[in-house]
């Protein structure tokens, strides 16, 4: 019997990434308040909260400053926008603060409200530039299977996972999909992590050379995959990458909407994995999720061409009402500062060796296959056979399964395509935390494992 509020819910909401059917008789877990890495529910039973929200709440909850940040810009100017040369301070502000502390040179910033919103923007950039430099043919942009970019139209023909196009049309024109550089799953026999990087790079030159080196414009990557699995690339994998990209003249761009803002021990994760991007999409982390905002950074080059078709056409005509919006700019501001005065990127790189090494020992368990992370996310996949790599059938839900496990045992986290189990929580996280964190985890496992004993699923 669900709660008179759970009913509410499942009459009025329609839950994104939800079996709509299902969630019917099981109902919503409804929280009610957060502090720190910890969230509590309506009936008062508190969680590590093991996905920091959606990959981004990287400051907690109930941050006080962030708040009052919010509160003293809703005093000041609770909205403006940037459209027809309007501004206001936080937004260049925050403008002057992303382009300081950029990976790689940055000209310009484009504010969004969302990741979706900054990677469709990136699609429509390419193509408008490339209409600017005079190369109308110009326009395909390579993905990767498994990569995640976002769930508007052209965001979501990125995306390179089942569940985004099917029955939605998708993808659209234009949008190509390499392979998944994940070794653990897709190496040959034998094959080193540095092998399998070349010959990922071999095939992106293989699809540009089929597709033709002047109808290809772009590639897009996320430095760690994230609801694609959590997967973290294989060695050398990016400097490859980035070889093939340079090569051809195709635009690198960088989805740094999870990894930017000190996931990986670095405030970019370009800056940790050797990408050297001519674009970057960001969002999440830029607020620690306290309010909607997302951009992209151009480099020079890309601004110029934008320069030159709006000279020509007479207006740059893309924009979104919040784009740049005030309070949420104010809350960035703030909350880039907090990375840079409490030192969050160097704390991360000091609890990065335990978050790893707890996550890498679940790999004794008899259900895990891989598990595998860097800095402060991290992902593990459910096998059915250790040796074989055999999965359990994906209508089994074994990872789903784990995941209600964990809430029962305190814990939130997220499971994902093929039986993968992803954790990164919040960077303000404590070594006693990341403790509890991967005890729970593991008992879950062990809950998981009996009811698949329960379950006869061993000879499935």
């Amino acid at each position: 019997m669900l709660s008179n509020l759970a009913a509410r819910d499942v009459e009025t909401l329609i839950h994104p990434y939800t079996n709509l059917a299902s969630f019917r008789e099981t109902g919503p877990l409804i929280l009610e308040r957060g502090e720190g890495v910890w969230v509590h529910d309506s009936e008062g039973r508190p969680y590590i909260e093991g996905m920091a929200g959606l990959w981004c709440t990287a400051l907690g909850y109930s941050n006080r400053e962030l708040i009052e940040a919010a509160v003293e810009q809703f005093h000041k100017l609770p909205f403006t926008h940037l459209f027809s040369g309007r501004s206001h301070d936080p937004a260049i502000d925050l403008a002057e603060k992303l382009k300081e502390i950029a990976p790689v040179p940055m000209s310009k910033v484009f504010f969004t409200a969302s990741g979706s919103e900054a990677n469709d923007t990136q699609v429509k950039l390419v193509w408008y530039v490339n209409n600017a430099l005079g190369r109308p043919r110009k326009k395909k942009i390579v993905s990767r299977l498994k990569g995640y970019h976002g769930v508007t139209v052209a965001a979501a023909s990125l995306t390179g996972l089942p569940a985004n196009h099917t029955d939605f049309d998708l993808p659209i024109a234009n949008i190509l999909h390499a392979s998944c550089p994940h070794h653990y799953r897709f190496a040959q026999a034998g094959e080193s992590e540095e092998e399998f990087s070349t010959r990922m790079a071999a095939e992106l030159d293989e699809l540009i050379e089929k597709e033709g080196p002047d109808t290809v414009a772009a590639f897009i990557a996320e430095p760690i995959m994230g609801a694609g699995g959590a997967l973290i690339p294989p060695a050398g994998y990016f400097p490859k990458m980035q070889e093939v990209c340079d090569r051809h003249d195709v635009i690198f761009i960088a989805d740094e909407v999870i990894t930017g803002f000190g996931r990986l021990g670095t405030m970019w994760g370009s800056q940790a994995l050797g990408i050297r991007p001519d674009s970057i999409s960001f969002a999440k982390a830029v607020t620690s999720a306290y309010l909607p905002l997302g951009g992209v950074m151009v480099n020079e080059a890309i601004y110029q061409a934008l320069l030159d078709e709006s000279r020509k056409i007479g207006i740059f005509g893309h924009g979104y009402t919040y784009s740049g919006h005030p309070v949420s700019c104010a809350v960035a501001l703030k909350a880039i500062e907090i990375y840079e005065r409490d030192r969050l990127v160097e704390k991360v790189r000091a609890k990065a060796p335990l978050f790893e090494e707890r996550l890498a020992a679940l790999r004794e368990h008899p259900l895990v296959g891989e598990a595998k992370g860097m800095g402060l996310v991290g992902g593990l996949e459910i096998v059915a056979d250790k040796a074989s790599k055999r999965q359990y059938e994906v209508k089994k839900g074994v990872a789903v399964k784990c995941v209600g496990f964990a809430q029962a045992e305190g814990l939130i986290v997220r499971s994902l395509a093929g039986d993968r189990i992803s954790i990164c929580p919040p960077l303000i996280i404590t070594e006693e935390e990341i403790g509890l964190l991967f005890d729970r985890l593991a008992r879950a496992l062990d809950r998981t494992a009996e009811w698949v004993r329960q379950e006869g699923l061993l000879a499935a």
